[in-house]
């Protein structure tokens, strides 16, 4: 044996050293156990993360560190059996502390064999590594949600051009509709053009629902606490059910205030009492809950920290799988039976509530039910926004700007028809040009979207600058609050929704200011 001569004099011994220098860890559980698995050694790391002291732990077995499940499952034989065989036992799992407290440990085994190569016993090495799984879940959930809000905001931008295409197709026929009716005399003609525009407003409201999830629909947001909004709509909620459904609904009587738009709120919510009505043939319990919710940043989704309401609806339907429950506020997908589902149902929702600066989480097992909950910021400020009114002016000169050609001459027929005299251009660049050498136009009417060059809100503003008296209607698939969100203020600006019919164009002209 070797030995060396410490500084008081005594005489120290490799293994005694060894001893010392094990004892003195604390950051590492490292002990031994006998061929058993009982406790014959302990240092100062293994007390201070399970928190034995030496005396009450020496001669126990270590299955005491695991957890009931793992005990009942047979882990820790299993453990030292594998070490036995592979040379080498290595985990990460739940471990049990003296109080009782669970951490998640990475533990290592390695056998000691005697020279004659027989099992004596074990060395065991324990780190409580429960912090960085916690960041590493951490980072988990965040790029998760960052990928799905990547995704939606793709597919969003996808749909949101796909409505605005088609709004540019529904105007050319509505309009079309509108300039026919006022030249048929035929009532039965007349009748076949009113089938045409029911099948138009259909598509527009098909277009809607694209808009409602790329965030582009028009909201009118107002301070509204949810618990009236609710319990005013009850009735219908009610009804939308089934008599074979329970109905639980529990309001929080202290719910803060948000900014919400209430009637798209209420369609929200009984479309997804209709879901979950649809989950539940056979009938089952329904529930609404209010309650007030303070979030750590990007605990939901990409939210900010701060207050906010949450609405949960939960249901015990049939409940989806989890690969069906990742996809179920995409557009058009639906697990439905061909012709009776859109699969634009929770897409609507999900837009309405992101645009109202708020996320949406489900939660689903198969089998047992799906819970719904939407966060909504709460609204503490008390500043009112009022909306851009116009004085009662008529003009008579309007230049139309519109790169569709179809959708220009039939909106020039429009307006001819309402008595105005109608110069078109199809770009910013002619129509500036237009403004220059005409000198009495008193309407700008320009589509917002315009490729190759200067967009609509851009010719309208240079307008404005070099024509202050010059009066301007924007249109415009996209609501209003989209286009200010990315434009700036534009209350200057008259706006109109297309596709737009006759009666309301006509009364944007009369009001203009």
């Amino acid at each position: 044996m070797n030995i060396k001569r410490g500084v008081d004099g005594d005489k120290i011994s490799d293994e005694q050293r060894f001893q010392l220098l094990v004892s003195a860890i604390r950051d590492y559980a490292i002990y031994m156990l006998d061929a058993e698995g009982n406790i014959n050694s302990w240092n100062a790391g293994a007390q201070r993360f399970k928190g034995y002291s030496t005396q009450e732990i020496l001669g126990r077995h270590f299955s005491c560190f695991y957890t009931p499940e793992d005990n009942a499952d047979g882990l820790p034989a299993r453990a030292l059996r594998l070490a036995a065989e592979e040379g080498k036992y290595e985990a990460e799992g739940w471990r049990v502390r003296k109080d009782g407290a669970r951490f998640w440990a990475s533990v290592v085994i390695d056998p000691i064999r005697n020279e004659a190569g027989e099992l004596i016993g074990f060395a065991k090495i324990t780190r409580d590594i429960t912090e960085k799984r916690e960041a590493a879940e951490a980072l988990k959930k965040a790029n998760a949600a960052l990928f799905q809000s990547q995704k939606m905001e793709a597919l969003g931008q996808l749909t949101g051009g796909v409505a605005h295409d088609f709004n540019n197709l529904l105007s050319v026929v509505s309009s079309g509709i509108d300039l026919l009716s006022m030249q048929m005399q035929d009532k039965s003609e007349n009748k076949i053009l009113e089938s045409i525009r029911r099948a138009v407003e259909r598509g527009a409201g098909l277009t809607q629902h694209l808009l409602s999830f790329a965030r582009r629909q028009p909201l009118q947001p107002e301070k509204h606490n949810l618990n009236e909004l609710i319990g005013g709509f009850e009735s219908v909620l009610r009804r939308a059910g089934d008599a074979a459904l329970i109905f639980d609904i529990r309001l929080d009587s202290r719910l803060k205030t948000v900014l919400i738009d209430a009637t798209r709120f209420q369609t929200t919510l009984l479309n997804l009492v209709v879901n979950s009505r649809d989950a539940m043939p056979a009938g089952g319990k329904l529930s609404i809950t209010t309650e007030n919710v303070r979030l750590q940043p990007q605990e939901i989704g990409m939210l900010v920290g701060g207050d906010y309401v949450r609405v949960l609806v939960a249901d015990t339907g049939e409940g989806m799988p989890p690969e069906v429950a990742a996809r179920a506020f995409e557009p058009f997908f639906t697990t439905k039976e061909i012709g009776k589902g859109t699969g634009l149902g929770l897409s609507q929702v999900y837009g309405f509530i992101t645009q109202s600066g708020g996320d949406i989480t489900i939660e689903s097992t198969l089998g047992e039910g799906t819970v719904i909950s939407m966060y909504l910021p709460v609204h503490e400020s008390d500043d009112a926004t009022a909306g851009y009114t116009a004085p009662d002016v008529e003009m008579e000169k309007v230049l139309i700007v519109e790169d569709e050609l179809d959708l220009l001459d039939v909106a020039a027929e429009l307006v001819r028809a309402i008595g105005y005299e109608v110069l078109t251009a199809s770009s910013s660049a002619e129509a500036i040009d237009l403004l220059a050498r005409t000198g009495d136009i008193d309407i700008l009417f320009s589509d917002v979207v315009m490729p190759n060059g200067m967009n609509g809100i851009e010719l309208a503003r240079l307008a404005r600058q070099r024509y202050p008296a010059l009066k301007i209607i924007l249109a415009s698939g996209y609501p209003l609050p989209a286009l200010k969100a990315e434009h700036g203020n534009l209350d200057s600006f008259s706006f109109i929704h297309k596709p737009y019919q006759l009666a309301e164009l006509a009364r944007k002209l009369r009001l203009l200011a």
